[in-house]
C-alpha cells in the first residue's frame, strides 16, 4: 500500500470518529427506542384491551397512531426546513414522553387510544427531524452506514422486545411497559446535543406557509380514507352487509389514492425523475414488502396450523435479514462499484423472487424451510433497498427542502403499508375462518409484482428535482 493510499484512508470519515460517534450513538438509540416501543405495544396490546375492557376500540388503538402519524408528517417537513431539526426533534421527544405517560396511566381504553395517537404524531416528528440531522451533521459518505445501523437497531428489539415486554407485564403489569422506554430518551438526547447545536434552517427555506395547509388537508383526507378502507373490512364477514362493505372499502381506496396524489410531491404517480421517483418507489416497496410480511404469520397459523411462536419466526427473519442486507449495502465495495440505480434494481428483484417462497408455501408446494428461505431473500432485498432510497433522497432533495422530502418519504411508506395491510384485512374478512392458501398466495404474488415494478422503475431515480416539493 502506498503512502498516498494510507493518507487517503486516514482522511476517510468513520462512524467511530470522536466527532461522529455521539451523533451516531444518539440516533441509533432513538431508532432502538422506537423499535422496542413498536414490538412492546404489539406484545401487550391484547392484555391492555382485556384489562380496560376495550375490545370495541382494539382497531382504533392501531389506527389512531397511523392517522396521527400521517397528519403530523404533512407539516413536520416544512417545520423542519423553516426552523431546523432541533426544535422538531425536541417537540417529537416531548410528545413521545407525554404519549407514554398517557398510555401508562390510562384509566379507560379511550384515553389509551389518545395516548397512541400522540405516539404516532411523535414518531412523525422524530423520524423527519432525525433524517435531517443525519443529512446536516454527518458527511454523505457515512449515510449508507448510518441507515444500515438503523436497520440493525431493529434486530435486538425484534428478537428480545416481545419477551422483555412480556416479562415486565408478568412481573409488574402492562403499565410499566410504556414507561420503560423513557429511560432511553434523555440519554439519547444528551448524545445528540452537540450535533443539534450545529444544525439549523438552510438558506432558501421558505419562511411562510408555502402550502402546508393544503398538504395537511390532503393528509387528513388520506388518513380518513385509509381508516375507511381498513375499518370497513368487518362488514365483508356477513353476506347481509357485504355489498355495503365492498362499496366502503373501494371508496376508501379511491379517495386514498386521490389524496396521496395531492399530499405527495408532484410527479410521484408517474415516477418523475428525481425525488418524485424515489418517493414513488418507496410507496411501491412498502406496499410490496408489507403485504407479504403481514400475511405470512396468519398464513402459517390458518393454513399450516403452526403455533403463534413459530408464526412469529417471520418477524425475526425480517429483522435479522433486513439488517444483513443493509450491512451489505453499506460496505465499501458495494458503494463504490454499484450505483444507486443498480442497487435499487437488485433489491426489487430480490424481493420479487423471495416473495415466491411464501407464496409456494401457502400453496403447500414447498415446506416451511424453503418458504422462509425465500422470505429471508426478500428481507435482504428490503435491507438493500431501504437505505439506498433514503440516501438517494437526501442527495437529490434541495438542501433547503430536505425536511419536506423526508416527510414525503415517510408519508409514502405509511400509505403503502396501510393500503396493503388493508388489502390483507379485506381478504381475510371476505374469506372468513376457512381461508385457504390460494388467497394468501394471490396476495404474495401481488407483492412480487409490485417489487418487479420497483426494479423496472429504478432508472428514474436520477434526475432534476426543482420545485417538485412545492405545491
Amino acid at each position: 500500500m502506498t503512502t498516498t493510499d494510507t493518507s487517503r484512508r486516514a482522511r476517510e470519515p468513520r462512524l467511530l470518529d470522536r466527532h461522529h460517534l455521539p451523533t451516531v450513538t444518539g440516533a441509533l438509540a432513538l431508532v432502538t427506542l422506537a423499535a422496542f416501543e413498536n414490538r412492546a405495544v404489539q406484545t401487550v396490546l391484547p392484555v391492555v384491551v382485556a384489562d380496560l375492557d376495550g375490545w370495541g376500540l382494539f382497531g382504533a388503538s392501531t389506527g389512531a397512531s397511523l392517522v396521527a402519524f400521517t397528519v403530523a408528517l404533512a407539516f413536520a417537513g416544512a417545520w423542519t426546513d423553516r426552523l431546523g431539526p432541533r426544535p422538531v426533534l425536541l417537540a417529537g421527544l416531548g410528545t413521545f414522553a407525554g404519549a407514554q405517560v398517557v398510555a401508562a396511566l390510562a384509566p379507560t381504553m379511550a384515553v389509551f387510544v389518545a395516548g397512541r395517537a400522540l405516539s404516532g404524531a411523535a414518531e412523525a416528528l422524530v423520524d423527519t427531524a432525525l433524517m435531517v440531522v443525519v443529512a446536516q451533521a454527518l458527511p454523505e459518505a457515512l449515510r449508507a452506514k448510518v441507515f444500515a445501523g438503523f436497520a440493525a437497531a431493529w434486530v435486538l428489539p425484534s428478537l428480545l422486545g416481545p419477551g422483555l415486554a412480556g416479562g415486565i407485564e408478568a412481573v409488574a403489569g402492562w403499565r410499566p411497559v410504556f414507561a420503560a422506554p423513557l429511560a432511553v430518551a434523555l440519554p439519547a438526547l444528551v448524545l445528540l446535543h452537540p450535533a443539534l447545536r450545529g444544525t439549523g434552517p438552510r438558506p432558501g427555506s421558505a419562511p411562510g406557509d408555502d402550502g402546508a395547509r393544503g398538504r395537511t388537508t390532503a393528509a387528513l383526507v388520506l388518513a380518513a380514507a385509509l381508516d375507511l378502507a381498513t375499518f370497513s373490512a368487518p362488514l365483508l364477514e356477513d353476506t347481509r352487509t357485504r355489498t355495503a362493505g365492498v362499496g366502503l372499502v373501494l371508496t376508501g381506496l379511491v379517495v386514498a389514492v386521490a389524496a396521496a396524489a395531492r399530499a405527495l410531491p408532484r410527479g410521484t404517480a408517474r415516477l418523475a425523475p428525481g425525488v418524485p421517483a424515489v418517493v414513488g418507489l418507496r410507496l411501491l416497496v412498502a406496499a410490496s414488502f408489507s403485504g407479504v410480511g403481514a400475511a405470512i404469520p396468519l398464513m402459517l397459523v390458518t393454513v399450516h396450523d403452526a403455533s403463534a411462536v413459530l408464526a412469529g419466526v417471520s418477524l425475526s427473519v425480517t429483522g435479522v435479514m433486513w439488517a444483513v442486507g443493509s450491512w451489505v449495502n453499506s460496505t465499501g465495495p458495494v458503494q463504490s462499484r454499484l450505483g444507486p440505480t443498480t442497487r435499487t434494481r437488485a433489491g426489487g428483484v430480490l424481493i420479487a423472487v423471495g416473495a415466491l417462497g411464501p407464496a409456494l408455501l401457502a400453496l403447500d408446494v414447498v415446506g416451511l424451510v424453503p418458504g422462509m428461505l425465500g422470505w429471508a431473500l426478500a428481507a435482504t432485498g428490503m435491507g438493500v433497498l431501504s437505505p439506498t432510497l433514503s440516501t438517494e433522497l437526501l442527495a437529490l432533495a434541495p438542501r433547503a427542502e430536505q425536511g419536506r422530502a423526508s416527510a414525503a418519504q415517510g408519508l409514502a411508506v405509511s400509505t403503502g403499508v396501510a393500503l396493503q395491510t388493508g388489502a390483507v384485512g379485506t381478504l381475510v374478512a371476505w374469506s372468513g375462518a376457512g381461508i385457504g392458501g390460494r388467497p394468501f398466495a394471490a396476495l404474495m404474488l401481488g407483492g412480487a409484482t409490485l417489487a418487479g415494478m420497483v426494479s423496472l422503475g429504478a432508472g428514474r431515480i436520477r434526475g432534476t428535482t426543482a420545485d417538485v416539493l412545492r405545491p
